[in-house]
């Protein structure tokens, strides 16, 4: 029902309107559902393409939930493409790249692979294997659809492998593929494909997000690593790399190369494949420290600076914490230069932060708070994102290097505000119809509430509301 539903309201936005129009309001609809509804609706999208529906838009539905699903890691339908990523779905990503990073495969590759594997390379073994996968995933069978996927992933491995064998090979499949980096993704594919069954152990032991990487556990990945080594050595790298991407903490997957290399020096750690997860958590930081470099006044999303920032300190703490980091080591060097490069932008963003919050509280000289001017709905919205970018990043200023120039910005900010707020309840006791100091008063409550607690903007609230009284 809800699929038809929203059918209908995708094919009833009028023909005056352009698809690309209808296709953004599809997908913003879709964006605001909550995660259960969206998890319905795509097993019900999903369910009615196996079944060779025409009615819905399947793609532009999908895409619009996407995001959701992610964030809320609800289980999808078995499709036989899912099918067939399943031993290398943890490594897929989509942030953006420059090289190819071992153990990464764009998602952007996964359709152009598996069009060029189901046309070119096995079309009549694929279109088997699709159809028998459908039958058994709509007669509620999904365990068999996986077994039946087991059979056909060495076979596909195979056919990308001999595909790949030769130069010519390789430039004729760069053609269909497009991406630059899509051929070495391939030979990622292939070879996790290759060890799809010791992989499905792996994914089945650790379901995602583990909230934490146990002795227990790390004793049993090491099993199926010692395995994975001997029968299929050059996939064993791979295994620390799954089950950082299970992780609820990806950073506790470096504890299973401390393991297997019986080091806890970085510099032995980084030397070896095993250092693959290292490599890249630390592209993970480049990724975010892009972002965080690229991010300018006053066009700034405060909340998605410091969710970055964060991120980023989480990520290189904990790579300090898991293993013994030396300043002269390789990881050491790169760790130090990158902390020093984002607390220079946090520093940087620091530093405007009392002028850009003091322009929202005008002030005459040696006369305390100015109510004869509105200082603009703009300067208040500034004012209050950089409140909430100093605030909130007090949590983690020390480990992204900027703590100091964090705390002493944010003993302005608080300083200048008290100093305010008792102008403004003075203010309103003494002239209770000023706009502006009404206005302000608004304005204080929400700053003091980013700034110090909702208790406090309370407690101002009620003097306000006293001072009116008082007035009265």
């Amino acid at each position: 029902m809800p699929a038809l539903m929203l059918a209908q309201a995708a094919g009833g936005c009028g023909t005056s309107m352009v698809r690309e129009d209808r296709t953004g309001l599809l997908k913003a609809f879709l964006g605001g559902l909550p995660g259960t509804a969206a998890a319905r609706l795509a097993m019900a999208v999903e369910v009615d393409r196996l079944m060779d529906g025409k009615v819905l838009p399947h793609d532009d539905i999908l895409e619009g939930l996407r995001p959701i699903l992610r964030r809320e890691n609800y289980d999808r339908t078995p499709t036989p493409l899912r099918l067939f990523c399943r031993p290398f779905q943890d490594l897929l990503t989509s942030i953006p790249r420059k090289v190819k990073q071992k153990g990464s495969i764009a998602r952007g590759t996964l359709v152009p692979a598996w069009n060029w594997l189901s046309q070119t390379l096995l079309p009549a073994e694929t279109a088997t294997f699709v159809s028998e996968c459908r039958a058994l995933v709509l007669n509620h069978k999904p365990d068999d659809a996986l077994i039946r996927a087991t059979q056909f992933w060495p076979l596909a491995a195979d056919a990308m492998v001999k595909a790949l064998a030769t130069e010519a090979g390789r430039q004729s499949a760069q053609k269909v593929l497009g991406d630059a980096f899509a051929v070495e993704d391939i030979t990622d594919m292939a070879m996790l494909l290759s060890a799809g069954e010791t992989v499905e152990r792996l994914i089945t032991l650790l379901p995602a997000p583990v909230p934490s990487f146990h002795e227990q556990l790390i004793w049993q990945v090491r099993e199926i690593y010692d395995q994975v080594s001997q029968e299929k050595p050059d996939v064993a790298p791979y295994v620390a790399v799954i089950v950082m991407n299970r992780l609820n903490r990806p950073w506790e997957a470096l504890r299973l190369p401390l393991l297997i290399t019986r080091h806890t020096d970085e510099t032995l750690i980084s030397k070896t494949d095993m250092g693959l997860v290292g490599e890249i958590l630390f592209a993970r930081m480049d990724a975010l420290k892009t972002s965080i470099q690229a991010t300018r006044h006053p066009l700034f999303d405060a909340d998605k600076l410091m969710e970055e920032a964060k991120t980023f300190a989480d990520i290189s703490s904990h790579i300090a914490k898991e293993i013994e980091l030396k300043r002269e080591g390789e990881w050491g060097k790169r760790l130090l230069a990158e902390r020093v490069q984002i607390g220079k932008v946090m520093e940087g963003f620091m530093d405007r932060a009392p002028k850009e919050f003091g322009a929202a509280l005008p002030t005459s000289k040696g006369m305390g708070a100015d109510f004869s001017r509105h200082p603009g709905t703009e300067k208040h919205e500034m004012a209050l994102r950089y409140a909430k970018l100093v605030a909130g990043s007090r949590i983690f200023a020390a480990a992204a290097s900027f703590a100091a120039k964090n705390k002493a910005t944010y003993d302005d900010l608080c300083t200048a505000l008290k100093r305010y707020n008792e102008d403004v309840v003075k203010a309103l006791k003494a002239n209770p119809q000023n706009a502006v100091a009404n206005a302000q008063f608004l304005f204080c409550a929400e700053a003091t509430a980013i700034l110090f607690s909702e208790e406090e903007a309370e407690l101002l609230r009620r003097r306000g509301r006293a001072a009116l009284s008082a007035a009265a």
